[in-house]
């Protein structure tokens, strides 16, 4: 299976009907990625608008677990221009 390469942020613009618009990034820390701190994140920021983009894991070479995460998300921004 291939990995889909991910987009630059100034490509990750939504088309809208006379023009395009901007998109706004989120990122949230979780210092302790269980799967029950990701589930409420993750359902925190949907419920509040935000698309979920991805987890991005911080490893320690001593352990197979992630010591940190980042969650992104993105939304389009209403006040760009």
């Amino acid at each position: 299976m291939r990995r889909r390469r991910s987009r630059s942020a100034s490509s990750r613009e939504a088309p809208r009907e006379g023009g395009r618009v901007a998109l706004r990034y989120k990122v949230v820390e979780a210092s302790s990625p269980t799967d029950e701190d990701l589930e409420r994140i993750l359902n925190e920021w949907v419920a509040q608008g935000w698309r979920f983009e991805g987890f991005h894991f911080a490893m320690r070479e001593s352990s197979k677990r992630p010591s940190m995460a980042f969650v992104t998300f993105s939304r389009e921004d209403d006040s760009a221009g």
